[in-house]
Protein backbone atom coordinates (compact mmCIF):
# COMPACT_ATOMS: atom_id res chain seq x y z
CA UNK A 1 0.00 0.00 0.00
CA UNK A 2 1.53 3.12 -1.25
CA UNK A 3 1.68 6.18 1.60
CA UNK A 4 0.65 9.73 0.12
CA UNK A 5 0.47 13.07 1.44
CA UNK A 6 -2.32 14.53 1.26
CA UNK A 7 -3.83 18.65 1.86
CA UNK A 8 -6.86 19.53 2.86
CA UNK A 9 -8.60 22.55 3.43
CA UNK A 10 -11.47 22.89 5.84
CA UNK A 11 -13.41 25.46 8.08
CA UNK A 12 -14.58 24.76 11.47
CA UNK A 13 -16.65 26.52 13.61
CA UNK A 14 -14.84 26.69 17.02
CA UNK A 15 -16.47 28.51 19.79
CA UNK A 16 -14.10 30.92 22.40
CA UNK A 17 -14.86 31.36 26.27
CA UNK A 18 -15.91 34.69 25.56
CA UNK A 19 -18.59 33.92 23.02
CA UNK A 20 -19.75 30.65 25.03
CA UNK A 21 -20.11 33.48 27.51
CA UNK A 22 -21.91 35.79 25.44
CA UNK A 23 -24.52 33.11 24.55
CA UNK A 24 -24.65 32.19 28.34
CA UNK A 25 -25.53 35.60 29.44
CA UNK A 26 -27.88 36.66 26.38
CA UNK A 27 -30.36 33.68 27.46
CA UNK A 28 -30.41 34.37 31.52
CA UNK A 29 -33.19 36.36 33.09
CA UNK A 30 -32.50 39.89 34.18
CA UNK A 31 -32.53 37.80 37.96
CA UNK A 32 -30.36 35.57 36.95
CA UNK A 33 -28.31 37.94 35.02
CA UNK A 34 -27.50 39.56 38.47
CA UNK A 35 -26.75 35.95 40.49
CA UNK A 36 -24.39 35.43 37.91
CA UNK A 37 -22.81 38.86 37.91
CA UNK A 38 -22.59 38.92 41.70
CA UNK A 39 -20.35 35.67 41.33
CA UNK A 40 -18.22 37.07 38.85
CA UNK A 41 -17.81 40.00 41.28
CA UNK A 42 -17.01 37.85 44.40
CA UNK A 43 -14.25 36.03 42.32
CA UNK A 44 -12.45 38.78 40.07
CA UNK A 45 -11.18 41.33 42.34
CA UNK A 46 -10.73 43.95 39.03
CA UNK A 47 -14.33 43.78 38.25
CA UNK A 48 -16.44 46.54 40.83
CA UNK A 49 -20.04 47.75 40.61
CA UNK A 50 -20.29 51.26 39.47
CA UNK A 51 -23.01 52.20 42.65
CA UNK A 52 -22.66 56.17 42.25
CA UNK A 53 -24.80 58.77 40.86
CA UNK A 54 -24.53 59.52 37.36
CA UNK A 55 -23.50 63.47 38.20
CA UNK A 56 -21.21 62.37 41.11
CA UNK A 57 -19.30 59.65 39.35
CA UNK A 58 -15.84 61.02 38.34
CA UNK A 59 -14.28 62.16 35.33
CA UNK A 60 -11.92 60.16 32.91
CA UNK A 61 -8.78 61.74 32.63
CA UNK A 62 -8.98 61.91 28.79
CA UNK A 63 -12.54 63.60 28.94
CA UNK A 64 -14.39 60.71 27.96
CA UNK A 65 -18.25 61.06 28.13
CA UNK A 66 -19.96 59.92 31.53
CA UNK A 67 -21.83 57.52 30.11
CA UNK A 68 -19.04 55.80 28.12
CA UNK A 69 -16.27 56.06 31.22
CA UNK A 70 -19.35 54.39 33.65
CA UNK A 71 -19.55 51.64 31.69
CA UNK A 72 -16.20 50.31 30.44
CA UNK A 73 -13.56 52.44 31.75
CA UNK A 74 -11.82 52.09 35.07
CA UNK A 75 -12.35 54.14 38.10
CA UNK A 76 -10.05 55.48 40.48
CA UNK A 77 -10.91 54.06 44.36
CA UNK A 78 -12.63 56.99 45.77
CA UNK A 79 -10.17 59.39 48.47
CA UNK A 80 -11.97 59.76 52.04
CA UNK A 81 -13.01 63.36 52.79
CA UNK A 82 -10.50 65.06 55.48
CA UNK A 83 -11.89 66.00 58.53
CA UNK A 84 -10.55 68.81 61.16
CA UNK A 85 -11.31 67.47 64.47
CA UNK A 86 -10.91 70.75 65.70
CA UNK A 87 -14.49 71.75 64.02
CA UNK A 88 -16.25 69.31 65.12
CA UNK A 89 -18.73 69.87 67.90
CA UNK A 90 -18.41 66.29 70.01
CA UNK A 91 -21.71 67.89 72.39
CA UNK A 92 -24.21 68.29 69.64
CA UNK A 93 -25.85 65.20 68.40
CA UNK A 94 -24.99 64.49 65.09
CA UNK A 95 -28.00 63.56 62.41
CA UNK A 96 -27.93 60.29 62.29
CA UNK A 97 -30.74 57.73 59.23
CA UNK A 98 -30.98 55.12 61.93
CA UNK A 99 -34.07 55.03 63.65
CA UNK A 100 -33.94 56.20 66.70
CA UNK A 101 -36.65 55.39 70.09
CA UNK A 102 -38.65 57.14 72.25
CA UNK A 103 -35.82 57.16 75.03
CA UNK A 104 -32.81 58.62 72.54
CA UNK A 105 -31.22 55.50 71.73
CA UNK A 106 -30.59 54.20 68.65
CA UNK A 107 -32.73 50.96 68.01
CA UNK A 108 -30.89 48.14 67.59
CA UNK A 109 -33.32 45.96 65.42
CA UNK A 110 -34.70 46.58 61.93
CA UNK A 111 -38.20 47.04 61.65
CA UNK A 112 -39.94 43.98 60.50
CA UNK A 113 -43.11 43.30 58.74
CA UNK A 114 -45.09 40.57 60.95
CA UNK A 115 -45.04 37.46 59.17
CA UNK A 116 -48.66 35.36 58.52
CA UNK A 117 -49.51 32.54 61.16
CA UNK A 118 -50.23 29.74 59.09
CA UNK A 119 -53.65 27.75 59.39
CA UNK A 120 -52.45 25.52 61.37
CA UNK A 121 -50.59 27.96 64.01
CA UNK A 122 -54.01 30.34 64.07
CA UNK A 123 -55.94 27.26 64.58
CA UNK A 124 -53.84 25.96 67.62
CA UNK A 125 -54.18 29.65 68.81
CA UNK A 126 -57.81 29.15 69.15
CA UNK A 127 -57.52 25.87 70.61
CA UNK A 128 -55.56 27.16 73.71
CA UNK A 129 -57.97 29.43 74.67
CA UNK A 130 -60.73 26.34 74.91
CA UNK A 131 -61.82 25.00 77.84
CA UNK A 132 -61.26 21.38 76.81
CA UNK A 133 -59.28 18.53 78.69
CA UNK A 134 -55.53 18.43 77.70
CA UNK A 135 -57.09 15.18 76.40
CA UNK A 136 -59.29 16.62 73.91
CA UNK A 137 -56.68 19.03 73.39
CA UNK A 138 -54.26 16.41 71.83
CA UNK A 139 -56.92 15.06 69.89
CA UNK A 140 -58.31 17.69 67.87
CA UNK A 141 -54.21 18.95 68.01
CA UNK A 142 -53.91 15.49 65.89
CA UNK A 143 -56.68 16.41 63.36
CA UNK A 144 -55.38 19.89 63.14
CA UNK A 145 -52.32 18.43 61.58
CA UNK A 146 -54.46 16.01 59.68
CA UNK A 147 -55.65 19.25 57.58
CA UNK A 148 -54.36 19.92 54.24
CA UNK A 149 -53.83 23.94 53.02
CA UNK A 150 -57.10 23.90 51.96
CA UNK A 151 -58.16 23.14 55.35
CA UNK A 152 -59.73 20.11 54.49
CA UNK A 153 -59.60 16.62 56.50
CA UNK A 154 -58.50 14.24 53.63
CA UNK A 155 -57.85 11.55 56.21
CA UNK A 156 -60.61 9.56 57.30
CA UNK A 157 -61.17 9.01 61.13
CA UNK A 158 -60.68 5.75 60.41
CA UNK A 159 -57.23 6.17 59.26
CA UNK A 160 -56.25 8.43 61.89
CA UNK A 161 -57.47 6.01 64.80
CA UNK A 162 -55.04 3.35 63.04
CA UNK A 163 -52.04 5.84 63.08
CA UNK A 164 -52.46 6.37 66.93
CA UNK A 165 -50.95 4.31 69.54
CA UNK A 166 -53.16 1.61 70.65
CA UNK A 167 -52.03 2.36 74.11
CA UNK A 168 -53.78 5.83 73.94
CA UNK A 169 -57.40 4.45 73.42
CA UNK A 170 -58.42 7.06 70.76
CA UNK A 171 -61.68 5.88 69.16
CA UNK A 172 -63.94 6.92 66.56
CA UNK A 173 -66.62 8.59 68.89
CA UNK A 174 -63.52 10.66 70.18
CA UNK A 175 -62.32 11.94 66.90
CA UNK A 176 -65.99 13.22 65.93
CA UNK A 177 -66.53 14.95 68.65
CA UNK A 178 -63.15 16.67 68.14
CA UNK A 179 -63.63 17.04 64.55
CA UNK A 180 -66.82 18.94 65.61
CA UNK A 181 -65.08 20.88 67.98
CA UNK A 182 -62.48 21.61 65.04
CA UNK A 183 -65.62 22.33 62.51
CA UNK A 184 -66.74 25.31 65.28
CA UNK A 185 -63.04 27.18 64.80
CA UNK A 186 -62.35 29.85 62.10
CA UNK A 187 -62.40 29.99 59.45
CA UNK A 188 -65.69 28.67 59.25
CA UNK A 189 -65.91 25.07 56.95
CA UNK A 190 -62.69 24.14 58.03
CA UNK A 191 -62.44 20.31 59.07
CA UNK A 192 -65.01 19.50 56.54
CA UNK A 193 -64.39 16.51 54.31
CA UNK A 194 -65.81 17.40 51.58
CA UNK A 195 -66.64 20.52 49.15
CA UNK A 196 -70.78 20.05 50.37
CA UNK A 197 -69.74 19.66 53.76
CA UNK A 198 -67.29 22.47 53.89
CA UNK A 199 -70.29 24.84 52.09
CA UNK A 200 -73.17 23.50 54.46
CA UNK A 201 -70.74 24.19 57.62
CA UNK A 202 -70.61 27.54 55.94
CA UNK A 203 -74.52 28.11 55.14
CA UNK A 204 -75.15 26.58 58.71
CA UNK A 205 -73.49 29.21 60.74
CA UNK A 206 -75.42 31.89 59.01
CA UNK A 207 -77.98 33.51 60.64
CA UNK A 208 -81.58 31.94 60.61
CA UNK A 209 -83.43 34.70 58.54
CA UNK A 210 -80.86 35.10 55.79
CA UNK A 211 -83.11 34.55 52.57
CA UNK A 212 -82.63 31.72 50.68
CA UNK A 213 -80.70 30.03 53.21
CA UNK A 214 -82.49 26.71 53.65
CA UNK A 215 -83.00 25.90 49.99
CA UNK A 216 -79.43 26.50 49.70
CA UNK A 217 -78.39 23.87 52.28
CA UNK A 218 -80.29 21.58 50.53
CA UNK A 219 -78.70 22.36 47.76
CA UNK A 220 -75.14 21.66 48.26
CA UNK A 221 -76.22 18.88 50.99
CA UNK A 222 -77.57 16.65 48.10
CA UNK A 223 -77.47 18.41 44.63
CA UNK A 224 -74.20 20.01 44.48
CA UNK A 225 -73.38 18.58 41.49
CA UNK A 226 -76.26 19.45 39.36
CA UNK A 227 -75.99 23.10 40.39
CA UNK A 228 -71.99 22.75 39.53
CA UNK A 229 -73.47 21.40 36.25
CA UNK A 230 -76.15 24.35 36.00
CA UNK A 231 -79.09 21.61 35.47
CA UNK A 232 -81.66 24.32 36.38
CA UNK A 233 -84.45 22.20 35.06
CA UNK A 234 -83.54 19.04 37.27
CA UNK A 235 -82.91 21.39 40.12
CA UNK A 236 -86.19 23.41 40.36
CA UNK A 237 -88.17 19.96 39.51
CA UNK A 238 -86.53 18.43 42.93
CA UNK A 239 -86.62 20.95 44.81
CA UNK A 240 -90.57 22.23 43.87
CA UNK A 241 -89.24 25.91 43.56
CA UNK A 242 -89.07 28.87 40.83
CA UNK A 243 -86.56 30.90 39.19
CA UNK A 244 -86.48 33.60 41.98
CA UNK A 245 -85.96 31.34 44.53
CA UNK A 246 -83.40 29.20 43.04
CA UNK A 247 -81.29 31.95 41.43
CA UNK A 248 -81.42 33.79 45.08
CA UNK A 249 -79.94 29.98 46.47
CA UNK A 250 -77.41 30.11 43.64
CA UNK A 251 -76.04 33.96 44.72
CA UNK A 252 -75.57 32.77 48.00
CA UNK A 253 -73.70 29.43 47.32
CA UNK A 254 -71.60 31.65 44.95
CA UNK A 255 -70.34 33.91 47.66
CA UNK A 256 -69.16 30.96 49.71
CA UNK A 257 -65.35 30.37 50.60
CA UNK A 258 -64.91 26.40 49.06
CA UNK A 259 -60.88 26.90 50.67
CA UNK A 260 -61.40 27.94 53.92
CA UNK A 261 -57.36 27.44 54.49
CA UNK A 262 -56.03 29.03 51.66
CA UNK A 263 -55.77 32.70 53.06
CA UNK A 264 -53.44 31.10 55.31
CA UNK A 265 -51.55 29.34 52.48
CA UNK A 266 -48.07 30.62 52.23
CA UNK A 267 -47.72 32.68 48.56
CA UNK A 268 -44.64 33.50 47.08
CA UNK A 269 -44.60 36.58 45.59
CA UNK A 270 -42.68 37.33 42.24
CA UNK A 271 -41.50 40.73 40.90
CA UNK A 272 -40.57 41.42 37.13
CA UNK A 273 -38.45 44.10 35.94
CA UNK A 274 -38.94 44.74 32.66
CA UNK A 275 -35.64 45.07 30.36
CA UNK A 276 -37.20 47.62 27.77
CA UNK A 277 -39.74 50.42 27.89
CA UNK A 278 -41.75 51.51 24.94
CA UNK A 279 -42.96 54.54 24.87
CA UNK A 280 -44.87 56.79 21.83
CA UNK A 281 -42.66 59.77 20.89
CA UNK A 282 -44.12 62.09 18.15
CA UNK A 283 -46.31 59.32 16.78
CA UNK A 284 -43.82 56.51 16.86
CA UNK A 285 -43.59 54.14 19.69
CA UNK A 286 -39.98 53.91 20.48
CA UNK A 287 -38.31 51.24 22.42
CA UNK A 288 -35.56 51.96 25.32
CA UNK A 289 -33.52 50.16 28.17
CA UNK A 290 -34.81 49.95 31.43
CA UNK A 291 -31.76 51.43 33.43
CA UNK A 292 -32.76 49.75 36.33
CA UNK A 293 -32.53 46.41 34.82
CA UNK A 294 -28.98 47.24 33.63
CA UNK A 295 -26.27 46.62 35.75
CA UNK A 296 -23.62 49.04 35.75
CA UNK A 297 -19.96 47.62 35.87
CA UNK A 298 -16.19 48.85 35.53
CA UNK A 299 -12.67 47.88 36.07
CA UNK A 300 -11.10 48.68 39.01
CA UNK A 301 -8.57 51.76 38.16
CA UNK A 302 -6.19 51.01 41.16
CA UNK A 303 -5.28 47.54 40.06
CA UNK A 304 -5.45 48.01 36.67
CA UNK A 305 -2.48 50.64 37.55
CA UNK A 306 -1.07 48.22 39.69
CA UNK A 307 -0.70 45.66 36.59
CA UNK A 308 0.13 48.26 34.37
CA UNK A 309 3.33 48.89 36.09
CA UNK A 310 3.36 45.71 37.51
CA UNK A 311 4.10 45.94 40.79
CA UNK A 312 3.00 42.83 41.90
CA UNK A 313 4.43 39.65 41.74
CA UNK A 314 1.29 37.86 40.24
CA UNK A 315 0.84 39.95 37.74
CA UNK A 316 0.05 37.17 35.09
CA UNK A 317 -3.12 36.29 37.54
CA UNK A 318 -4.13 39.89 37.60
CA UNK A 319 -3.99 39.87 33.64
CA UNK A 320 -6.00 36.93 33.03
CA UNK A 321 -8.94 38.75 35.48
CA UNK A 322 -8.21 41.96 33.93
CA UNK A 323 -9.16 40.31 30.13
CA UNK A 324 -12.19 38.22 31.75
CA UNK A 325 -13.30 41.90 33.38
CA UNK A 326 -13.07 43.24 30.23
CA UNK A 327 -14.91 40.17 27.89
CA UNK A 328 -17.74 40.85 30.95
CA UNK A 329 -18.56 44.38 30.28
CA UNK A 330 -18.37 43.74 26.81
CA UNK A 331 -21.05 40.69 26.75
CA UNK A 332 -23.27 42.22 29.14
CA UNK A 333 -23.08 45.55 26.90
CA UNK A 334 -23.81 43.64 23.59
CA UNK A 335 -26.03 41.46 25.75
CA UNK A 336 -28.54 44.51 26.45
CA UNK A 337 -27.62 45.89 22.93
CA UNK A 338 -29.56 42.81 21.33
CA UNK A 339 -32.31 42.94 23.55
CA UNK A 340 -32.90 45.97 22.23
CA UNK A 341 -32.78 45.72 18.57
CA UNK A 342 -35.29 42.65 19.19
CA UNK A 343 -37.17 44.91 21.17
CA UNK A 344 -37.66 47.77 18.70
CA UNK A 345 -37.94 45.67 15.71
CA UNK A 346 -41.28 43.83 17.85
CA UNK A 347 -42.57 47.04 18.33
CA UNK A 348 -42.20 48.41 14.66
CA UNK A 349 -43.88 44.77 13.51
CA UNK A 350 -46.74 45.30 16.62
CA UNK A 351 -47.04 48.93 16.92
CA UNK A 352 -51.23 48.02 15.60
CA UNK A 353 -51.59 46.05 19.40
CA UNK A 354 -49.69 49.46 21.16
CA UNK A 355 -52.39 51.20 19.66
CA UNK A 356 -55.70 49.07 19.58
CA UNK A 357 -55.01 45.98 21.95
CA UNK A 358 -55.06 42.58 20.99
CA UNK A 359 -57.67 42.53 18.83
CA UNK A 360 -55.07 44.06 16.40
CA UNK A 361 -52.34 41.29 17.04
CA UNK A 362 -50.37 40.43 13.77
CA UNK A 363 -49.05 37.06 13.20
CA UNK A 364 -45.26 36.93 13.98
CA UNK A 365 -42.62 34.22 14.19
CA UNK A 366 -39.12 34.03 15.37
CA UNK A 367 -38.12 34.43 11.44
CA UNK A 368 -39.48 37.29 10.79
CA UNK A 369 -36.80 39.06 13.12
CA UNK A 370 -34.69 37.11 12.57
CA UNK A 371 -34.63 37.73 8.86
CA UNK A 372 -34.71 41.81 9.43
CA UNK A 373 -31.83 41.47 11.99
CA UNK A 374 -29.48 39.80 10.46
CA UNK A 375 -29.44 37.52 13.37
CA UNK A 376 -29.85 33.81 13.81
CA UNK A 377 -33.25 32.22 14.88
CA UNK A 378 -31.77 30.76 18.09
CA UNK A 379 -30.35 33.98 19.33
CA UNK A 380 -33.93 35.70 18.44
CA UNK A 381 -35.41 32.75 20.86
CA UNK A 382 -32.77 33.62 23.47
CA UNK A 383 -33.54 37.15 23.58
CA UNK A 384 -37.30 36.51 24.00
CA UNK A 385 -37.10 34.19 26.71
CA UNK A 386 -37.67 35.40 30.37
CA UNK A 387 -37.43 39.42 29.11
CA UNK A 388 -40.13 41.64 29.82
CA UNK A 389 -41.05 45.04 27.95
CA UNK A 390 -43.43 47.19 29.83
CA UNK A 391 -46.18 49.24 27.24
CA UNK A 392 -48.89 51.48 28.11
CA UNK A 393 -51.06 48.24 28.00
CA UNK A 394 -49.26 46.00 30.64
CA UNK A 395 -45.88 44.57 30.98
CA UNK A 396 -45.47 41.59 28.42
CA UNK A 397 -42.82 38.89 27.85
CA UNK A 398 -41.26 38.80 24.61
CA UNK A 399 -42.48 35.82 23.35
CA UNK A 400 -46.12 37.23 23.71
CA UNK A 401 -45.99 39.17 20.34
CA UNK A 402 -45.20 35.83 18.49
CA UNK A 403 -47.49 33.27 17.69
CA UNK A 404 -49.40 31.35 15.08
CA UNK A 405 -51.91 32.52 12.55
CA UNK A 406 -55.18 31.39 10.97
CA UNK A 407 -56.13 32.28 7.24
CA UNK A 408 -58.89 34.49 6.32
CA UNK A 409 -61.48 34.16 3.11
CA UNK A 410 -59.27 37.65 2.12
CA UNK A 411 -55.95 35.91 1.72
CA UNK A 412 -54.43 37.48 4.84
CA UNK A 413 -54.21 36.02 8.28
CA UNK A 414 -55.25 36.79 11.27
CA UNK A 415 -53.05 36.32 14.50
CA UNK A 416 -54.24 33.49 17.21
CA UNK A 417 -53.94 36.37 20.15
CA UNK A 418 -56.76 38.26 18.27
CA UNK A 419 -58.53 35.56 17.75
CA UNK A 420 -58.29 34.89 21.30
CA UNK A 421 -58.86 38.77 22.34
CA UNK A 422 -62.45 38.49 19.78
CA UNK A 423 -63.26 35.34 21.90
CA UNK A 424 -63.50 37.16 24.48
CA UNK A 425 -65.13 40.10 23.48
CA UNK A 426 -68.16 37.87 22.25
CA UNK A 427 -68.49 35.89 25.10
CA UNK A 428 -68.24 39.17 27.46
CA UNK A 429 -71.13 40.18 25.64
CA UNK A 430 -73.48 37.16 25.26
CA UNK A 431 -76.84 36.55 26.32
CA UNK A 432 -76.53 34.40 30.01
CA UNK A 433 -79.56 33.15 29.60
CA UNK A 434 -78.66 32.04 25.81
CA UNK A 435 -74.88 31.67 26.13
CA UNK A 436 -73.23 31.26 22.33
CA UNK A 437 -71.95 27.49 21.63
CA UNK A 438 -68.15 27.46 20.16
CA UNK A 439 -70.10 26.65 16.73
CA UNK A 440 -71.76 29.58 16.80
CA UNK A 441 -68.72 31.54 17.68
CA UNK A 442 -66.96 30.19 14.58
CA UNK A 443 -70.11 30.66 12.81
CA UNK A 444 -69.84 34.56 14.28
CA UNK A 445 -65.71 34.62 13.28
CA UNK A 446 -66.32 33.08 9.62
CA UNK A 447 -68.98 36.09 8.71
CA UNK A 448 -66.33 38.54 10.00
CA UNK A 449 -64.01 36.95 7.26
CA UNK A 450 -62.14 34.62 10.11
CA UNK A 451 -62.39 30.77 9.52
CA UNK A 452 -61.57 28.81 12.41
CA UNK A 453 -62.64 25.28 13.27
CA UNK A 454 -65.23 24.49 16.14
CA UNK A 455 -62.66 22.29 17.75
CA UNK A 456 -60.16 25.52 17.68
CA UNK A 457 -62.53 27.76 19.20
CA UNK A 458 -62.70 24.71 22.11
CA UNK A 459 -58.75 24.73 22.10
CA UNK A 460 -58.74 28.59 23.00
CA UNK A 461 -61.83 29.06 25.44
CA UNK A 462 -59.72 26.29 27.08
CA UNK A 463 -56.77 27.79 26.80
CA UNK A 464 -58.27 31.04 28.46
CA UNK A 465 -59.95 28.98 30.85
CA UNK A 466 -63.79 29.86 29.74
CA UNK A 467 -66.34 26.85 30.93
CA UNK A 468 -68.34 25.64 28.04
CA UNK A 469 -71.62 26.65 27.01
CA UNK A 470 -73.58 24.52 29.36
CA UNK A 471 -71.78 26.35 32.78
CA UNK A 472 -71.93 29.32 31.51
CA UNK A 473 -75.70 29.73 31.51
CA UNK A 474 -77.95 31.21 34.19
CA UNK A 475 -81.14 31.63 34.96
Amino acid sequence: MKQTLQLKLSQQLTLTPQLQQSIRLLQLSTLELNQELEKFLMENPLLERDDLEPELAPLPPNGAGREDYVATDEAPPADPPSVDNADIDWFTDAPSSAPRRDDGEESEYPQLAASTPTLGEHLLGQLALTQLSARDKSVVSTLIAALDENGYLSQSLEDIAELLPPELEVGLEELQIGLHQLQSFDPTGVGARTPAECLELQLQAMPDRTPARELAIGIVHAHLDALAAHDFARLKRQLHCDDESLRAAQLLVQRLNPHPGSEYAATETRYIVPDVVVKKTRNNWVATLNPDAMPKLRVNRMYAEILQNKLHAAGGQLASQLQEARWLIKNVQQRFETILRVAQAIVEQQRHFLDHGEVAMRPLVLREIAETLGLHESTVSRVTTQKFMATPRGIFELKYFFGSHVATETGGACSATAIRALLKQLIHAEDCKRPLSDSKISQILSEQGIVVARRTIAKYRESLHIPPVSLRKSL
